[in-house]
């Protein structure tokens, strides 16, 4: 429940949508440069239906100038993986900060009072167990009073989880929602309304239905009604994206395509020879799923050497950053979702940058 506006007390709807104000959008910055990271389309996840939209990413410092604060010091705590598997993902967190220091250096007016902005980061470390660990020590060690998590559900749900049990809230981002919310105990089917997951969390991205639909259509003139080989690990946005309800298996029997599920398999797999031969034995034509860097580069050089050549691998994750596929053999025929480009006619709402300028700028 909201606590009315007092002098020296700023309510929770208040303070969320504040804080939004001064980390909204900035998630879309991580994506900018030379790399097309991708989107099919937007989804407000509904894991609280509040107004607040997505997170951000942010190197550790003050935003704002304590001088220019007449309200005091927003503290706000931001988890992102910068080492690991997951890295790739918090790569443009330092240009992120600058540019957050630059826009807000003023300070940030809320209800009547300008408040300066202090960011904590911290490094995930592509773990969640570290994920969690750190989240609970921005919120008791720290004091934040908002949190920003983003990149792959590995982090968004071990943090929100954390939120949620200390009543802090979390803004969520770059998690397809379906996997985010499944994973903080969220419930998805027939016949289910989808409930509250989170009463403390604002989630905001696309969703499997947005990916699904874009891998179809890039698979339609290449293999339309083929086979297809799934490569979906044991991990949420695994669990998710192979669920038997919203997840790719009921789409691609829709389409006409014909599914080889070998089974969810654990991060850090080295040896794919099982799954390979059972999509050689199959007349796999498509590969799909969704993997970490090193899981697929293990895998994709295994097929290399096992003489198997899909006609189309599309993949999520493990394709998204130029630099990570420039470390696979032979990467020809690997495709991805895009979800911003320096060629996307948007503009910021902060910085009134456009993408063009926003890559051009990082």
């Amino acid at each position: 429940m909201d606590t009315p506006d007092v002098p020296g007390h700023i309510s929770r709807r208040r303070f969320i949508i504040g804080g939004a104000a001064v980390v909204g959008g900035a998630a879309f910055l991580n994506a900018c440069g030379d790399d097309d990271d991708d989107d099919a389309g937007g989804t407000d996840d509904g894991t609280t239906g509040g107004e607040a939209t997505a997170t951000t990413g942010a190197a550790g410092g003050v935003a704002t100038t304590a001088a220019a604060a007449t309200g005091g010091t927003i503290k706000i705590g931001y988890v992102t993986p910068q080492t690991g598997a997951l890295a790739p993902f918090g790569e443009a967190d330092a240009f992120v900060l600058d540019a957050l220091r630059e826009t807000f250096a003023a300070g940030v007016a809320i209800g009547g009072a300008t408040y300066a902005i202090e960011i904590l980061d911290r490094d995930s470390e592509s773990n969640s167990n570290t994920a969690a660990t750190v989240a609970q020590e921005l919120i008791v060690q720290d004091g934040v009073q908002l949190m920003c998590v983003a990149q792959t559900p590995d982090t968004t749900v071990p943090v929100v989880q954390t939120c949620t049990n200390n009543e802090i809230p979390v803004l969520s981002n770059n998690a397809p929602w379906q996997p985010h919310y499944l994973g903080i105990g969220g419930q998805l089917g027939p016949d289910i309304a989808p409930p509250v997951a989170s009463e403390w969390n604002y989630h905001f991205f696309w969703g499997l239905e947005d990916v699904i639909q874009v891998f179809l259509a890039m698979w339609k003139d290449v293999a339309p009604g083929g086979v297809v080989g799934a490569m979906w690990p044991d991990d949420p946005d695994g669990n998710a994206w192979s669920d038997p309800n919203v997840g790719f298996p009921p789409k691609l029997a829709e389409a006409g395509y014909t599914l080889v599920d070998p089974g969810r398999f654990p991060l850090g797999t080295t040896d794919y020879t099982a799954q390979i031969s059972q999509f050689k034995d199959a007349g796999v034509e498509i590969v799909t799923g969704v993997m970490i860097p090193p899981d697929f580069g293990a895998f994709w050089t295994q097929c290399q050497q096992q003489g198997f050549q899909p006609k189309a691998v599309t993949l999520g994750k493990c394709l998204l950053f130029p630099g990570a596929v420039a470390s696979y053999p032979n990467p020809i025929g690997l495709s991805s979702e895009i979800w911003w480009s320096d060629r996307h006619p948007t503009t910021s709402s902060l910085t009134g940058q456009t993408s063009a300028d926003l890559a051009a700028a990082y």
